[in-house]
């Protein structure tokens, strides 16, 4: 069965693992609004907790995106830019892959919003 990070089981079996683990995926390509969609229409309390995890991901990447393009102007954002989209796509097959397995995994590098 899945687990989150604090050790309680969520139940994540059979379809719900497909969809939380494209919840995940969808996040690659319509940045927060595919979650967010999820979210609000799913009444699977294992795909809502990914939901949760991806939209409270996409709203901390943006920050630092921001925070990135603002360095920029002293050069050091040329980097973190790349960078972070790297990250971004790791963090998500990550993800993916851990709700597949059943497991609710929080992104790094997040405080939750949602």
């Amino acid at each position: 069965m899945g687990s989150t990070a604090a050790g309680v089981d969520t139940g994540g079996t059979g379809d719900n693992t497909t969809m939380a683990a494209l919840t995940h995926v969808l996040a690659l390509f319509t940045w927060l609004v595919g979650p967010l969609v999820v979210y609000v229409v799913t009444d699977d309390a294992f795909v809502k907790e990914n939901a949760r995890n991806a939209i409270n991901w996409q709203i901390w990447f943006t920050v630092y995106s921001l925070i990135a393009l603002v360095l920029v102007l002293v050069g050091i954002g040329l980097l973190a830019l790349p960078v972070l989209g790297i990250v971004d796509t790791v963090f998500i097959v990550i993800a993916a892959v851990k709700a597949s397995d059943g497991e609710a995994w929080s992104y790094p590098l997040t405080i939750g919003v949602l």
